[in-house]
Protein backbone atom coordinates (compact mmCIF):
# COMPACT_ATOMS: atom_id res chain seq x y z
CA UNK A 1 0.00 0.00 0.00
CA UNK A 2 1.47 3.17 -1.15
CA UNK A 3 0.92 6.83 -0.44
CA UNK A 4 1.63 8.83 -3.80
CA UNK A 5 2.26 12.49 -2.36
CA UNK A 6 2.09 14.74 -5.10
CA UNK A 7 3.45 18.40 -4.50
CA UNK A 8 6.39 19.56 -1.83
CA UNK A 9 5.21 22.98 -1.58
CA UNK A 10 5.63 24.89 1.44
CA UNK A 11 2.82 23.84 3.35
CA UNK A 12 3.17 20.40 1.98
CA UNK A 13 6.73 19.27 4.18
CA UNK A 14 6.01 18.38 7.59
CA UNK A 15 3.30 16.26 6.77
CA UNK A 16 4.82 14.37 4.51
CA UNK A 17 7.73 14.37 6.53
CA UNK A 18 6.26 12.94 9.64
CA UNK A 19 4.57 10.04 7.26
CA UNK A 20 8.42 9.11 5.56
CA UNK A 21 9.57 9.04 9.72
CA UNK A 22 6.94 6.46 10.83
CA UNK A 23 8.04 4.08 8.19
CA UNK A 24 5.09 4.24 5.59
CA UNK A 25 5.52 3.55 2.27
CA UNK A 26 6.28 7.05 0.55
CA UNK A 27 6.44 7.81 -3.45
CA UNK A 28 6.74 11.87 -3.97
CA UNK A 29 6.02 13.55 -6.53
CA UNK A 30 7.22 16.79 -7.68
CA UNK A 31 7.48 18.69 -10.98
CA UNK A 32 10.73 19.50 -9.75
CA UNK A 33 13.02 16.57 -8.37
CA UNK A 34 15.58 19.03 -6.66
CA UNK A 35 12.99 21.13 -4.55
CA UNK A 36 11.37 17.34 -3.36
CA UNK A 37 15.00 16.54 -2.39
CA UNK A 38 15.93 19.41 -1.13
CA UNK A 39 12.65 19.31 1.30
CA UNK A 40 13.17 15.29 1.97
CA UNK A 41 16.07 13.65 0.56
CA UNK A 42 17.45 13.00 3.53
CA UNK A 43 14.54 10.41 4.09
CA UNK A 44 14.10 8.62 0.76
CA UNK A 45 15.36 8.39 -2.80
CA UNK A 46 11.70 7.57 -4.07
CA UNK A 47 10.99 10.94 -5.53
CA UNK A 48 9.56 11.36 -9.24
CA UNK A 49 8.93 14.15 -11.29
CA UNK A 50 5.24 14.72 -11.34
CA UNK A 51 3.94 14.07 -14.44
CA UNK A 52 -0.15 12.26 -14.19
CA UNK A 53 0.29 9.39 -17.08
CA UNK A 54 3.50 8.09 -14.66
CA UNK A 55 2.00 8.38 -11.92
CA UNK A 56 -0.90 6.70 -13.28
CA UNK A 57 1.39 3.77 -14.15
CA UNK A 58 2.03 3.14 -10.83
CA UNK A 59 -0.67 3.77 -8.57
CA UNK A 60 -2.35 0.39 -7.51
CA UNK A 61 -5.22 -0.83 -5.77
CA UNK A 62 -5.71 0.50 -1.95
CA UNK A 63 -3.01 3.02 -2.62
CA UNK A 64 -3.63 6.56 -1.45
CA UNK A 65 -3.13 9.81 -3.95
CA UNK A 66 -2.51 13.10 -2.27
CA UNK A 67 -3.15 16.33 -3.91
CA UNK A 68 -0.80 18.99 -2.43
CA UNK A 69 -0.62 20.78 -6.17
CA UNK A 70 -2.92 23.54 -7.46
CA UNK A 71 -6.51 23.37 -7.04
CA UNK A 72 -7.11 22.56 -10.77
CA UNK A 73 -5.25 19.20 -9.99
CA UNK A 74 -7.25 17.65 -7.57
CA UNK A 75 -10.27 16.64 -9.53
CA UNK A 76 -8.31 15.15 -12.45
CA UNK A 77 -5.95 13.06 -9.68
CA UNK A 78 -9.47 11.82 -8.19
CA UNK A 79 -10.51 10.53 -11.15
CA UNK A 80 -7.48 8.98 -11.08
CA UNK A 81 -7.33 7.46 -7.84
CA UNK A 82 -11.00 6.28 -8.76
CA UNK A 83 -10.15 4.57 -11.82
CA UNK A 84 -7.36 2.95 -10.01
CA UNK A 85 -9.69 2.06 -6.72
CA UNK A 86 -7.40 3.61 -5.04
CA UNK A 87 -7.96 6.53 -2.02
CA UNK A 88 -7.28 10.10 -2.31
CA UNK A 89 -6.65 12.91 -0.23
CA UNK A 90 -6.74 16.97 -0.15
CA UNK A 91 -6.83 19.68 2.59
CA UNK A 92 -8.89 21.54 -0.12
CA UNK A 93 -12.84 22.85 -0.63
CA UNK A 94 -14.53 19.97 -2.31
CA UNK A 95 -15.62 21.88 -5.58
CA UNK A 96 -18.70 20.82 -7.46
CA UNK A 97 -16.79 18.72 -9.60
CA UNK A 98 -15.55 16.73 -6.60
CA UNK A 99 -18.38 16.22 -5.16
CA UNK A 100 -19.91 14.97 -8.34
CA UNK A 101 -17.26 11.83 -7.91
CA UNK A 102 -19.71 10.39 -4.46
CA UNK A 103 -21.17 7.55 -6.40
CA UNK A 104 -18.44 6.41 -8.62
CA UNK A 105 -16.31 6.72 -5.18
CA UNK A 106 -18.36 4.96 -3.56
CA UNK A 107 -18.94 2.18 -6.28
CA UNK A 108 -15.12 1.41 -6.30
CA UNK A 109 -15.26 1.61 -2.08
CA UNK A 110 -12.75 3.86 -1.95
CA UNK A 111 -12.41 7.01 0.35
CA UNK A 112 -12.09 10.46 -1.01
CA UNK A 113 -11.52 12.90 1.12
CA UNK A 114 -10.79 16.84 1.41
CA UNK A 115 -11.05 19.95 3.65
CA UNK A 116 -8.87 17.87 5.95
CA UNK A 117 -6.19 21.00 6.26
CA UNK A 118 -6.15 24.30 8.89
CA UNK A 119 -8.97 25.70 7.25
CA UNK A 120 -10.86 24.16 5.64
CA UNK A 121 -9.95 21.01 8.19
CA UNK A 122 -9.12 21.47 11.85
CA UNK A 123 -12.26 24.30 11.89
CA UNK A 124 -14.41 21.35 10.95
CA UNK A 125 -13.02 18.99 13.39
CA UNK A 126 -14.18 21.60 15.81
CA UNK A 127 -17.42 22.91 14.88
CA UNK A 128 -18.31 18.84 14.86
CA UNK A 129 -17.06 18.42 18.63
CA UNK A 130 -19.09 21.63 19.91
CA UNK A 131 -22.54 20.24 17.74
CA UNK A 132 -21.81 16.98 19.64
CA UNK A 133 -21.27 18.62 22.70
CA UNK A 134 -23.83 21.03 22.55
CA UNK A 135 -26.50 18.02 21.10
CA UNK A 136 -25.69 16.02 24.27
CA UNK A 137 -25.87 18.53 27.03
CA UNK A 138 -29.14 19.14 29.32
CA UNK A 139 -29.11 22.50 27.84
CA UNK A 140 -29.90 21.35 24.24
CA UNK A 141 -33.66 22.63 23.03
CA UNK A 142 -34.42 22.81 19.45
CA UNK A 143 -36.12 25.88 20.37
CA UNK A 144 -32.73 27.65 21.24
CA UNK A 145 -31.32 30.67 19.31
CA UNK A 146 -27.85 29.32 17.87
CA UNK A 147 -24.78 31.48 17.07
CA UNK A 148 -21.79 29.95 15.37
CA UNK A 149 -18.59 31.66 14.61
CA UNK A 150 -15.64 30.57 12.96
CA UNK A 151 -12.73 32.70 12.86
CA UNK A 152 -9.23 31.66 11.30
CA UNK A 153 -6.31 33.56 10.03
CA UNK A 154 -2.73 33.08 9.22
CA UNK A 155 -0.98 36.50 10.76
CA UNK A 156 2.58 37.87 11.23
CA UNK A 157 3.89 37.36 14.94
CA UNK A 158 5.89 40.10 14.47
CA UNK A 159 3.37 43.07 13.28
CA UNK A 160 4.80 44.74 10.54
CA UNK A 161 3.02 48.39 8.92
CA UNK A 162 1.22 46.32 6.26
CA UNK A 163 -0.49 44.08 9.32
CA UNK A 164 0.38 41.07 7.00
CA UNK A 165 3.29 38.71 5.51
CA UNK A 166 3.18 36.51 2.88
CA UNK A 167 4.37 32.70 2.60
CA UNK A 168 3.65 32.28 -1.03
CA UNK A 169 2.41 34.03 -3.67
CA UNK A 170 0.19 37.08 -2.53
CA UNK A 171 -2.14 36.38 -5.89
CA UNK A 172 -4.50 34.22 -4.39
CA UNK A 173 -5.10 36.56 -1.58
CA UNK A 174 -5.86 39.40 -3.63
CA UNK A 175 -8.26 37.42 -5.73
CA UNK A 176 -9.89 36.15 -2.49
CA UNK A 177 -10.84 39.89 -2.28
CA UNK A 178 -12.78 39.86 -4.99
CA UNK A 179 -15.17 36.96 -3.62
CA UNK A 180 -18.52 38.14 -1.80
CA UNK A 181 -19.21 35.94 1.03
CA UNK A 182 -23.30 34.44 2.82
CA UNK A 183 -23.24 34.14 6.07
CA UNK A 184 -26.56 34.62 8.59
CA UNK A 185 -27.32 37.31 10.73
CA UNK A 186 -29.84 38.00 12.63
CA UNK A 187 -31.59 35.01 11.42
CA UNK A 188 -31.25 36.34 7.95
CA UNK A 189 -29.03 35.82 4.90
CA UNK A 190 -26.05 38.63 5.12
CA UNK A 191 -25.04 38.76 1.47
CA UNK A 192 -21.54 40.75 1.06
CA UNK A 193 -19.91 41.78 -1.72
CA UNK A 194 -16.46 42.38 -0.93
CA UNK A 195 -14.60 41.67 2.12
CA UNK A 196 -14.00 45.45 3.06
CA UNK A 197 -17.73 45.67 3.31
CA UNK A 198 -18.28 43.47 6.92
CA UNK A 199 -15.06 43.98 8.86
CA UNK A 200 -16.12 44.04 12.79
CA UNK A 201 -13.80 43.34 15.51
CA UNK A 202 -13.93 40.09 17.76
CA UNK A 203 -11.86 39.48 20.97
CA UNK A 204 -10.30 35.73 20.94
CA UNK A 205 -10.34 33.95 24.62
CA UNK A 206 -6.89 33.40 24.75
CA UNK A 207 -4.47 33.38 28.10
CA UNK A 208 -4.80 36.89 27.43
CA UNK A 209 -8.19 38.32 25.30
CA UNK A 210 -6.71 40.21 22.47
CA UNK A 211 -8.98 41.42 19.57
CA UNK A 212 -8.82 41.03 15.81
CA UNK A 213 -10.11 42.09 12.46
CA UNK A 214 -12.52 39.78 10.93
CA UNK A 215 -14.67 39.19 8.00
CA UNK A 216 -16.80 36.87 6.88
CA UNK A 217 -15.65 34.37 3.34
CA UNK A 218 -17.12 32.47 1.32
CA UNK A 219 -20.81 30.69 2.03
CA UNK A 220 -20.80 29.61 4.93
CA UNK A 221 -24.54 28.46 4.91
CA UNK A 222 -24.27 25.15 3.61
CA UNK A 223 -21.78 24.12 6.82
CA UNK A 224 -24.92 24.03 8.73
CA UNK A 225 -25.90 20.96 7.41
CA UNK A 226 -22.42 19.81 7.38
CA UNK A 227 -22.30 20.49 11.04
CA UNK A 228 -24.94 18.31 11.06
CA UNK A 229 -27.17 21.52 12.98
CA UNK A 230 -31.16 20.43 12.77
CA UNK A 231 -32.86 21.45 9.88
CA UNK A 232 -35.59 23.39 13.14
CA UNK A 233 -33.18 24.89 14.56
CA UNK A 234 -33.56 28.66 14.88
CA UNK A 235 -30.17 29.94 13.51
CA UNK A 236 -29.72 33.82 14.61
CA UNK A 237 -26.06 33.63 13.50
CA UNK A 238 -23.56 31.52 11.52
CA UNK A 239 -20.38 32.56 9.98
CA UNK A 240 -17.31 31.21 8.72
CA UNK A 241 -14.28 34.02 8.61
CA UNK A 242 -11.08 35.41 8.27
CA UNK A 243 -8.86 37.13 11.01
CA UNK A 244 -6.49 39.57 10.91
CA UNK A 245 -4.39 41.74 12.95
CA UNK A 246 -5.74 45.41 14.41
CA UNK A 247 -5.37 48.13 11.39
CA UNK A 248 -5.40 45.52 8.47
CA UNK A 249 -8.42 47.33 6.86
CA UNK A 250 -6.97 50.74 7.22
CA UNK A 251 -3.43 49.59 6.13
CA UNK A 252 -5.24 47.80 3.29
CA UNK A 253 -7.49 50.68 2.21
CA UNK A 254 -5.57 51.68 -0.65
CA UNK A 255 -5.26 47.76 -1.64
CA UNK A 256 -8.88 47.52 -1.68
CA UNK A 257 -10.06 51.11 -3.50
CA UNK A 258 -7.98 49.84 -6.47
CA UNK A 259 -8.95 46.31 -6.80
CA UNK A 260 -12.69 47.07 -7.15
CA UNK A 261 -11.68 49.11 -9.93
CA UNK A 262 -10.01 46.14 -11.64
CA UNK A 263 -11.31 43.83 -13.99
CA UNK A 264 -10.63 41.41 -17.37
CA UNK A 265 -7.22 41.02 -18.82
CA UNK A 266 -5.82 44.67 -17.76
CA UNK A 267 -7.43 43.82 -14.30
CA UNK A 268 -5.36 40.36 -13.95
CA UNK A 269 -2.55 41.86 -15.16
CA UNK A 270 -2.35 44.91 -12.84
CA UNK A 271 -3.28 42.40 -9.59
CA UNK A 272 0.41 40.34 -10.84
CA UNK A 273 2.07 43.58 -10.66
CA UNK A 274 0.61 43.95 -6.90
CA UNK A 275 1.42 40.27 -6.15
CA UNK A 276 5.02 40.76 -7.04
CA UNK A 277 5.31 44.15 -4.91
CA UNK A 278 3.27 42.92 -2.21
CA UNK A 279 5.93 39.41 -2.22
CA UNK A 280 9.14 41.53 -2.81
CA UNK A 281 7.79 44.18 0.05
CA UNK A 282 6.10 41.94 2.35
CA UNK A 283 7.75 38.46 2.41
CA UNK A 284 8.47 36.40 5.33
CA UNK A 285 12.17 36.73 5.98
CA UNK A 286 14.16 33.31 6.61
CA UNK A 287 13.18 32.00 9.92
CA UNK A 288 10.47 34.79 10.63
CA UNK A 289 7.89 32.79 12.40
CA UNK A 290 4.26 33.29 11.21
CA UNK A 291 1.33 32.52 13.21
CA UNK A 292 -2.22 30.89 13.04
CA UNK A 293 -5.37 31.78 15.49
CA UNK A 294 -8.53 29.95 14.88
CA UNK A 295 -11.28 30.42 17.35
CA UNK A 296 -14.94 28.42 16.54
CA UNK A 297 -17.23 28.97 19.23
CA UNK A 298 -21.45 27.86 19.66
CA UNK A 299 -23.56 29.46 21.69
CA UNK A 300 -27.24 28.53 22.55
CA UNK A 301 -29.65 31.45 23.69
CA UNK A 302 -33.00 30.72 25.60
CA UNK A 303 -35.52 33.39 25.95
CA UNK A 304 -32.80 35.99 25.20
CA UNK A 305 -31.04 34.38 27.89
CA UNK A 306 -27.39 32.22 27.00
CA UNK A 307 -27.74 28.86 28.49
CA UNK A 308 -24.60 27.55 26.77
CA UNK A 309 -21.38 28.75 25.16
CA UNK A 310 -17.98 27.01 24.57
CA UNK A 311 -15.03 28.42 22.18
CA UNK A 312 -12.33 26.08 21.05
CA UNK A 313 -9.40 28.60 20.35
CA UNK A 314 -5.94 27.63 19.24
CA UNK A 315 -2.75 30.12 18.86
CA UNK A 316 0.17 28.49 17.04
CA UNK A 317 3.63 30.08 15.34
CA UNK A 318 6.24 29.39 13.83
CA UNK A 319 9.87 26.92 14.80
CA UNK A 320 13.12 26.36 13.38
CA UNK A 321 11.74 22.79 12.35
CA UNK A 322 8.27 24.40 10.57
CA UNK A 323 5.71 27.02 9.97
CA UNK A 324 2.74 26.76 12.01
CA UNK A 325 0.64 27.25 8.24
CA UNK A 326 2.87 24.40 7.41
CA UNK A 327 2.21 22.04 9.95
CA UNK A 328 -1.17 22.80 10.67
CA UNK A 329 -2.00 22.35 6.82
CA UNK A 330 -0.24 18.88 6.12
CA UNK A 331 -0.05 17.05 9.58
CA UNK A 332 -4.26 16.78 9.38
CA UNK A 333 -3.66 15.90 5.87
CA UNK A 334 -1.39 13.12 7.31
CA UNK A 335 -3.91 11.44 9.56
CA UNK A 336 -6.31 11.47 6.87
CA UNK A 337 -4.61 9.25 4.60
CA UNK A 338 -4.12 7.08 7.82
CA UNK A 339 -7.48 6.94 8.45
CA UNK A 340 -8.37 5.88 4.78
CA UNK A 341 -5.65 3.43 4.98
CA UNK A 342 -7.20 1.83 8.08
CA UNK A 343 -10.80 1.67 6.39
CA UNK A 344 -11.81 4.44 9.17
CA UNK A 345 -13.63 6.71 6.57
CA UNK A 346 -16.23 5.02 4.39
CA UNK A 347 -16.07 5.44 0.56
CA UNK A 348 -17.61 8.44 -1.04
CA UNK A 349 -16.15 12.07 -1.09
CA UNK A 350 -16.34 13.21 1.80
CA UNK A 351 -14.95 16.61 4.06
CA UNK A 352 -12.99 16.28 7.55
CA UNK A 353 -14.36 13.43 9.67
CA UNK A 354 -17.51 13.67 11.83
CA UNK A 355 -16.60 10.36 13.81
CA UNK A 356 -16.77 11.44 17.40
CA UNK A 357 -13.34 8.75 17.87
CA UNK A 358 -11.92 10.23 15.01
CA UNK A 359 -12.56 13.54 15.91
CA UNK A 360 -11.43 13.17 19.23
CA UNK A 361 -7.81 11.78 18.21
CA UNK A 362 -7.26 14.34 15.85
CA UNK A 363 -7.63 17.19 17.96
CA UNK A 364 -5.25 15.36 21.01
CA UNK A 365 -2.95 15.02 18.20
CA UNK A 366 -3.60 18.77 16.92
CA UNK A 367 -3.06 19.92 20.32
CA UNK A 368 0.63 18.92 20.25
CA UNK A 369 0.89 21.19 17.12
CA UNK A 370 0.01 24.44 18.48
CA UNK A 371 1.66 26.00 21.38
CA UNK A 372 -1.90 26.96 23.04
CA UNK A 373 -5.06 24.76 22.55
CA UNK A 374 -8.15 25.11 24.66
CA UNK A 375 -11.70 24.35 25.01
CA UNK A 376 -13.29 27.04 26.92
CA UNK A 377 -16.96 26.65 28.59
CA UNK A 378 -17.90 30.47 29.53
CA UNK A 379 -20.64 28.69 31.83
CA UNK A 380 -17.95 26.91 34.01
Amino acid sequence: MTIHWCGTGLSAIPGLRRLLQAGHDVAVWNRTTAKAEEAVGDLTQNIHAFDIDSLGGRVAKGDVIVSMLPGDWHVQLAELAIAKEAHFVSSSYIAPEMRALNDKARAAGVAVINEVGLDPGIDHLMAHALVDDYKASAAYDASNEISFISYCGGIPKIANDFRYKFSWSPLGVLKALRSPSRSIRDHKPLDVARPWDAISSYTAPLSTPESFEVYPNRDSIPFMQQYEFGKDWSVKEFVRGTLRLNGWAEAWDGVFKEVETLSGPTGDARLKEMSDQFWNDNAYDDGEPDRVVLCVALKAEKDGAEVWHKTYVMDAWGNEDSTAMARLVSIPVSFAIEAAMNGQIDAGVHAAPSDAKLVTHWMQEIGKLAQHLQLIDHHS
